[in-house]
């Protein structure tokens, strides 16, 4: 049964006019969208006990500390806001009259459109609240970025977004798929990306924190997640900003394990030929679930654990795991460009090359459009391709850069990209380690 959707209004007005439901709310930047919400629905009193905004650094420095990273759009800042604003409710309120109250306390940190729109719009938006009146807090923090290209826009999603993660810690929390997939609720498609949710406290005791998080790119609310090798969840501009930036990808559902041995090769070249320096080096591998989604655009709980479980894994062999949708190379690239990589390598199969500089894969009337399409979208956004070779089984050869078969009409581009070294063969691989296609 399809899950009722409450307009915005509607929510404020259910949480005001209960007797319970009781905190504050701290915004930094883009206006206080989400306090304005809550006081239009009426009743405001039944729920507010304060509302404050401290745009002025020095002021807001004073009130919850110094940013060590000068970054005030931060999750650092917004836990900081959470804490100090919480630990307010619980010292103030102990009066007889708040003691059946579920109290929380609201903030968010957003840096909406500048007036000229040379900014990257986002923001950090959590909630710490009880699940029962006198209990252990739990907290909801999420980051999204705002897409509209108006800052009025962004201001008005700001505030729906703020009042459907207060619906969603109280009226979702025993639901976590509905808890994710109501903070998009009476959202335009394409005005929000939401790229890390992470839970914690005694009502998220047993939720799995990379489910949650693949969620997001099921439900189409993120491009991709990932997760360090204990686990958790990163948000991706924070882990990759101007880092140097290896990934190995592997497809939905494979068979094999990737080839730990060749892709130690490829980081070990790539360090060795652009000088890069392990402290700056991130080294991740991708699990790709455009595959499933292709195959079943609403993916079942069974095929969300898989995807857990796969990342699990290959989280347990010490490496980072990004879990995407980019169904070719140039979408993945497209995606790294957005946090300033100083470089970034692909380690792929050549068998996927063959695929991509055979004609007959494709429509011949638009095949030399779309390949060049592919090759502008990938090495405009200073990556290299390191190809690691196959075993051919219908011959037992070895197949490199140096004898993949290439359609006529792409050979001069396959050359060039050769010769300037953007797809890059492996080198002094044990052709023990070479595997079959």
């Amino acid at each position: 049964m399809a899950r009722e959707i409450f307009e915005t209004k509607r929510k404020a007005l259910r949480i005001n006019l209960s007797e319970e439901i009781y905190g504050t709310f701290a915004e930094i930047g883009a206006g206080q969208e989400v306090a304005r919400n809550f006081f239009n629905a009426g009743a405001a009193s039944g729920t507010i006990a304060k509302t404050m905004s401290a745009y002025d650094m020095t002021f807001s420095d004073a009130i919850y500390g110094v940013e060590g990273s000068g970054r005030y759009v931060s999750r650092s800042r917004l836990r900081k806001m959470l804490e100090h604003e919480y630990n307010l409710l619980t010292e103030r309120l102990t009066a007889e009259k708040y003691q059946g109250r579920r109290l929380f306390a609201f903030a968010d940190t957003v840096s909406a459109l500048n007036f000229s729109k040379t900014n990257d719009p986002h923001g950090w938006i959590g909630i710490r609240f009880q699940h029962e009146a006198g209990s252990a807090p739990n907290d909801i923090i999420f980051h999204v970025r705002l897409l509209d290209s108006d800052n009025s826009l962004q201001q008005k999603v700001l505030g729906i977004l703020g009042v459907n993660l207060v619906f969603a810690a109280y009226f979702y929390m025993r639901d976590v798929q509905t808890m994710i997939e109501s903070l998009v609720d009476n959202l335009s498609p394409g005005s929000v990306e939401i790229d890390l949710v992470k839970v914690s406290g005694p009502v998220f005791e047993r939720v799995n924190e990379r489910l949650i998080n693949l969620y997001l790119i099921a439900k189409g609310f993120s491009k991709a997640a990932i997760f360090n090798p204990e686990g958790s969840a990163y948000q991706s501009k924070d882990f990759l900003y101007k880092k140097d930036i290896m990934i190995l990808r592997t497809k939905y559902r494979q068979k094999s394990n990737p080839n730990f041995d060749l892709f130690n090769l490829a980081v070990e070249q790539f360090k060795r030929n652009l000088h890069i320096q392990d402290s700056n080096l991130v080294v991740m591998i991708e699990v790709l679930m455009s595959n499933a989604l292709d195959e079943n655009p609403v993916l079942s709980h069974e095929d969300l654990v898989y995807f857990a479980e796969r990342a699990e894994y290959l989280c347990g062999t010490g490496n980072h795991v990004l879990v995407s949708n980019f169904t070719r190379n140039h979408y993945l690239a497209e995606y790294l460009s957005q946090f300033k990589p100083s470089n970034v390598g692909i380690s792929t199969n050549i068998s996927n090359l063959r695929n991509i500089f055979n004609s007959d894969q494709y429509n011949k009337a638009v095949y030399t459009d779309e390949l060049l399409a592919y090759i502008s979208g990938l090495f405009s956004k200073n990556v290299k391709l390191y190809a690691y070779p196959y075993l051919n089984k219908k011959d037992n050869q070895i197949i490199t850069t140096r004898n993949m078969p290439v359609s006529d009409e792409a050979r001069p581009l396959f050359d060039f990209l050769i010769k300037n070294n953007y797809i890059i063969d492996i080198e002094n691989y044990d052709e023990r380690h070479v595997k079959t296609v």
